[in-house]
């Protein structure tokens, strides 16, 4: 989301701008790509592929990207009808510059088309050699538990990860999402692992809006704005200072050792956010610090479920 064209948010890097990125993951082992079809209108996917083409080796590379948010307000641009399933595919695959896509998620549930048809959409597409592996994204474990009882039923390809909002300030995932994906080997890759900069440890207090990314993004504001979240904040801040690393690092390393984890979806905009990443691999935590970083959290709405007012994902 944070590669393609500042045209469509002003803290998006362009192409040339995010080379340096691209050529900074691959060289410090990272191989799990993450994009969508309407991040910056097509130009993310554009820039994705063409740098993943020259920095890294594609068949050692997992290439994810989704379907559902329009990609502008003419009719069938957007949903996930079995029309504009495969439409979109064909599309990404062309943008990216690859033959098959790894890894195609469904970016939301679309509450207009049966679940039956969309599954056997993406079927056809695995069928087809366009998509290796499907992936859906947040929706209420009872809809993800139906899916894949549709999919078993039918013979159709099953969903292999489970793309959902989970962070330290947000953890209403953990009573019922976080359980169905362990129990059934989904691949867990959670969205904004890190509330949108906020447990990076850059904001001074809910609502702040002196960072480029929080002053035009919007959805911050609607999925952080209960003050225990700031609580949570000021003891990864505690943690992180104990430890001598910066809270990104920490509040990351906490994701990474929760069951089923498999890889924080990670938006780096500084170079130093892919460093912060990368080392977060190799922190452990102690039980005493775990429970420090938990302690303050508060039970919260269910957010982040239905298609986002501002922005995606």
């Amino acid at each position: 989301m944070s590669y393609g064209t500042p045209k469509w948010r002003p803290w998006v890097h362009d192409a040339d701008a995010s080379a340096p990125f691209f050529k900074r993951a691959i060289e410090a082992g990272i191989n799990f790509f993450d994009t969508a079809d309407m991040y910056s209108l097509g130009v993310s996917e554009e820039v994705t592929g063409r740098w993943l083409r020259e920095y890294g080796v594609l068949d050692e590379i997992v290439i994810g990207t989704k379907v559902f948010f329009p990609m502008n307000d003419r009719p069938n641009m957007g949903g996930l009808s079995r029309k504009h399933i495969q439409q979109a595919c064909e599309q990404s695959l062309r943008r990216l510059g690859v033959e098959t896509i790894d890894l195609y998620q469904i970016h939301r549930l679309d509450p207009n088309t049966p679940m039956e048809e969309m599954l056997a959409a993406l079927d056809q597409l695995v069928t087809q050699g366009k998509v290796r592996y499907i992936g859906a994204s947040s929706m209420y474990a009872w809809q993800f538990q139906r899916l894949l009882s549709m999919s078993e039923l039918n013979g159709w390809a099953r969903f292999a990860t489970m793309q959902n909002h989970y962070n330290l300030i947000y953890r209403e995932e953990e009573r019922e999402m976080m359980p169905l994906c362990e129990a059934e080997g989904i691949g867990v890759i959670p969205w904004s692992p890190l509330a949108r900069g906020m447990l990076a440890g850059t904001r001074s207090k809910l609502g702040d809006g002196s960072t480029s990314r929080s002053s035009s993004d919007g959805l911050d504001k609607i999925l952080y704005d209960q003050p225990s979240d700031w609580d949570v904040v000021d003891a990864v801040k505690k943690v992180a200072a104990e430890r001598g690393d910066p809270p990104a690092r920490v509040a990351l390393a906490w994701l990474l050792h929760k069951p089923g984890v498999t890889a924080p979806i990670v938006g780096a905009t500084k170079l130093e956010h892919l460093d912060d990443a990368t080392a977060a691999t190799a922190i452990e935590l102690s039980a005493d610090e775990v429970a420090i970083l938990e302690e303050p959290y508060r039970a919260h709405p269910v957010k982040g479920m239905e298609p986002p007012r501002s922005s995606a994902k």
